[in-house]
């Protein structure tokens, strides 16, 4: 599982004085930069080999600008060419939004999805997890 902080910033706050829901997308892309490392360790655009074929999110309570978040991440399926991740945000040491996304291995040259390297997927087993974020919460008990 993976685990990074974020300071809303008063700019993805909405009207209604919460945090916006287009915000999301954008936290939960920036949590999965440890994921993007394991398969492109050189960090090069040039080499990109993820798509997105699947975002989803569901919102359980407010977020609000001014206090830090924790969005932790984890791989919840592991296919042959795709992972699922599991995104979770925390406020206030409540669980707030979870998340869904699902990446495909990709050749972006012939255009067609790629069996992930063992050498990958053996290091995507060690982030793998099969409950829920609720779950987890009271196991954890957050932190």
């Amino acid at each position: 599982m993976f685990t990074e902080t974020i300071k809303p910033r008063f700019l993805e706050t909405d009207a209604l004085g919460h945090i916006n829901n287009n915000t999301y997308g954008v936290w939960f892309e920036a949590a999965r930069d440890e994921i993007f490392r394991i398969f492109m360790p050189t960090v090069n655009i040039k080499e990109w080999n993820l798509i997105m074929a699947h975002s989803s999110f569901d919102f359980l309570k407010e977020v609000f600008w001014g206090k830090e978040v924790i969005v932790k991440t984890g791989i919840s399926k592991l296919g042959n060419s795709s992972i699922e991740l599991s995104h979770a945000v925390y406020q206030n040491g409540k669980l707030c939004t979870i998340g869904k996304c699902i990446l495909i291995h990709y050749n972006f040259t012939t255009k067609i999805s790629i069996k992930i390297p063992d050498k990958i997927r053996l290091e995507l087993e060690s982030h793998l997890f099969a409950e829920s974020w609720p779950a987890l919460l009271a196991e954890l008990e957050l932190l």
